[in-house]
């Protein structure tokens, strides 16, 4: 199936009445979710994955994926009108964003952020038609060695890119591999890390420490912190840019959207790292960097437009490698397995109306989302006054509900509880539980591969170096692990990640 084939099948997909209202919905919730901080896109498809079980696979996957590229655009409102970030990545965007508000640009900077997240947006889309079936054909010549490398470099580009300190990270990543292995060992039959307790038997269920660690988890936390929701909302007047606005901004989304298309394919923080990216690019080839961080439009336009770009692209290594570049690609896998389909090379020839409706559907959640945001910023913005009180008890529920629904067991919950303790725990300790997740869904993934190249290879490790793919792939990672050590790379890695926290 050509490309032009595939995306005329990806339209009559998602142009279904229950697709297009599942997405319609994604989008919705998705910028309600950007809006409210602390309740990100990770802790609320973790919530609604149990729910997604009866629908259709590409229905489910609509509605998630609407879900988190919806919320980047939601967390731009609050950052300018409020400067309150409703997601990490728009944490950059206050430092402008919020100073044009207080100088009656209000309107203004929404409409650069909107602009430039549709424009963004639609080249990540773009870009994942262009590339997504040539990875997936050069995937289909990888062996388990390869598979087994690409997994090491994702797990350890997601410690390199994590806010913290690298050692806490790499705790985090064995700690998640270590979860991953409870259960009955599938080669052998024998039971590992149960205690004797058969609801073990079938290991440790993605979903519900997903759900507990980021739904309840993030409850706990914004119990804590509620205080800090309380702002005052920025007057919005006119929603169109001044000619020297457009001028200004045309410059900013172009480099933006390239940054973070290509960034958004990295496992780990593409988004985020695309938007502090993107910021501190602007500056660089700015004529008035003194501008920056008291009103430049420049730095909503381009980190805006990175971070929608990355938040399209960083579908590729999910769809097309089976491998998750970030938590929420970990919660599109799972949904994805818990569904019958095994995410990687081959969905492409064996469900190619999951893969081109997805793709399409994306398109169309951005075209929804531009007609969304705008009109109806005031709503999004008034939603922020909610107390936080009257929200928590309904995510419990949801919580609760999700868990017990996934096998009809009181010990499902009992365990989302102790992980929700457990997610509070690790947010005031400063571990960031994004690598756990990750290493969740790699780690029995790696134990997999590595049993089959050493059964293929007869007990011979150097399988993993003398395939030309596998060896560069490691290669890579051991360069990321040793330029931590490096003295300037740690300071621009420090000073990048410590404004998120």
């Amino acid at each position: 199936m050509d490309v032009f084939d595939g995306i005329l099948l990806g339209f009559a997909t998602a142009t279904t009445f229950t697709n297009f209202a599942y997405c319609f919905a994604g989008v919705v919730l998705g910028t309600a979710v950007g809006v409210l901080p602390g309740l990100g896109p990770v802790a609320t498809i973790s919530m609604l994955l149990p729910f997604t079980f009866g629908l259709p696979v590409d229905t489910a996957l609509i509605m998630l994926a609407g879900i988190f590229y919806g919320s980047q655009y939601g967390g731009s409102t609050t950052a300018i009108l409020m400067n309150l970030p409703g997601e990490a990545s728009s944490v950059v965007t206050t430092l402008d964003g919020h100073q044009m508000a207080m100088q009656g640009k209000a309107g203004r900077a929404l409409a650069a952020a909107a602009i430039g997240s549709f424009f963004a947006g639609s080249i990540g889309t773009l870009f994942i038609v262009i590339a997504a079936p040539l990875l997936a054909s050069l995937a289909l010549t990888f062996g388990p060695a390869e598979y087994f490398s690409l997994i090491v470099l994702g797990l350890v580009t997601s410690m390199v890119l994590t806010s913290g300190s690298l050692l806490t990270a790499l705790g985090m990543v064995l700690f998640g591999m270590l979860l991953g292995m409870v259960g009955t060992d599938v080669n052998s039959g024998a039971a590992r890390y149960t205690f004797g307790t058969p609801h073990l038997y079938d290991g440790l269920d993605f979903v519900v420490i997903a759900t507990g660690i980021f739904g309840l988890g993030d409850v706990l936390a914004n119990l804590e912190n509620e205080h800090t929701r309380k702002a005052t909302i920025a007057k919005v007047s006119s929603l169109f840019p001044t000619r020297e606005d457009w001028k200004r901004m045309v410059g900013p989304i172009l480099r933006g959207t390239g940054l973070g298309v290509v960034l958004g394919v990295l496992p780990g923080a593409g988004v985020l790292l695309a938007s502090f990216s993107a910021y501190a690019l602007e500056k660089k080839v700015s004529k008035h960097p003194e501008q920056f961080g008291q009103g430049a439009i420049e730095g909503v336009a381009g980190p805006e437009s990175a971070n929608n770009a990355a938040a399209q692209t960083c579908f590729i290594p999910m769809l097309t490698l089976g491998l998750p570049g970030t938590a929420t690609m970990a919660l599109m896998i799972g949904a994805m397995i818990v569904q019958g389909v095994q995410p990687g090379p081959e969905i492409l020839t064996q469900q190619p109306a999951l893969f081109w409706g997805l793709i399409v559907s994306m398109w169309i959640g951005n075209v929804m989302l531009l007609f969304l945001n705008l009109p109806l910023v005031g709503v999004w913005a008034r939603l922020i006054s909610v107390p936080y009180h009257f929200l928590f008890p309904i995510i419990c529920v949801f919580t609760v509900i999700g868990a017990y629904s996934i096998s009809n067991s009181v010990f499902d919950i009992y365990l989302m509880a102790l992980f929700g303790l457990l997610g509070y725990c690790f947010r005031k300790v400063g571990a960031e539980p994004a690598p756990l997740i990750l290493a969740l869904i790699l780690g029995p993934m790696a134990e997999e591969y590595l049993r089959r190249a050493l059964l293929l290879s007869h007990g011979d490790a150097s399988v993993f170096v003398t395939s030309p793919l596998s060896l560069g792939t490691l290669i890579v990672a051991a360069l990321l692990v040793a330029s931590i050590l490096l003295p300037q790379f740690r300071k621009v890695r420090e000073e990048g990640l410590q404004e998120v926290d």
